[in-house]
């Protein structure tokens, strides 16, 4: 089902690519921000803290301690993204938007990515929708097992599957796409699903 237009006054609208480790935020993310008029993108895992890298790299999972501090920085690097677009572009005549590639495993994430924290909060929300990418087990686990230059352990797989909370497209502003399918046809089907 595709996300209409929100009733949101901020004018920028924020796709979140989301899901678990090896499930192609970053791949899918970037050729998604670059089909949406060129868009920024963010990748969530460049804005964690260096303790947050060595506990994942030793295959210890992250916990909820460790994950909000890093949340509330990456919704600080949405809002800069946001506010230079708004800047630059004067008056837009074409939709903007800021692409994120995160891993926004619980529901409780995903409301303070797109709303931000009560000691947190801008003033000003973002229209903002996510984009799951459903992937089998199986296929996390062989692309993991294959990736390079990553600090995620592919031990924590299974953790990080078991904390996942799949959003309910009903009651949240998401689509799901398939993961199994080629980058570009995952990239197409976000696309059609997301653009204003």
């Amino acid at each position: 089902m595709r996300v209409e237009n929100s009733t949101s006054i901020y004018p920028v609208r924020v796709v979140i690519v989301m899901g678990v480790s090896g499930s192609g935020k970053t791949t899918i993310g970037s050729l998604l921000a670059q089909a949406l008029n060129n868009a920024p993108f963010i990748d969530a895992d460049s804005l964690h803290p260096p303790q947050n890298v060595q506990k994942m790299a030793h295959g210890i999972a992250l916990t909820d301690g460790d994950r909000w501090p890093w949340l509330m920085r990456v919704r600080s690097q949405l809002d800069i993204e946001a506010t230079k677009l708004l800047t630059t572009q004067g008056t837009h005549t074409q939709p903007l938007y800021v692409v994120c590639g995160c891993s926004a495993l619980k529901r409780s994430y995903r409301e303070l990515l797109a709303r931000g924290g009560a000691d947190h909060f801008s003033g000003q929300t973002h229209d903002t929708v996510f984009v799951y990418i459903d992937v089998s087990h199986e296929e996390l686990a062989w692309r993991l097992a294959r990736r390079k230059d990553h600090f995620f352990d592919p031990a924590l797989l299974d953790t990080q599957l078991s904390t996942l909370e799949r959003p309910d497209t009903a009651r949240e502003a998401a689509v799901v796409v398939n993961g199994m399918h080629t980058v570009e046809q995952v990239v197409k089907e976000a696309y059609e699903l997301v653009r204003v």
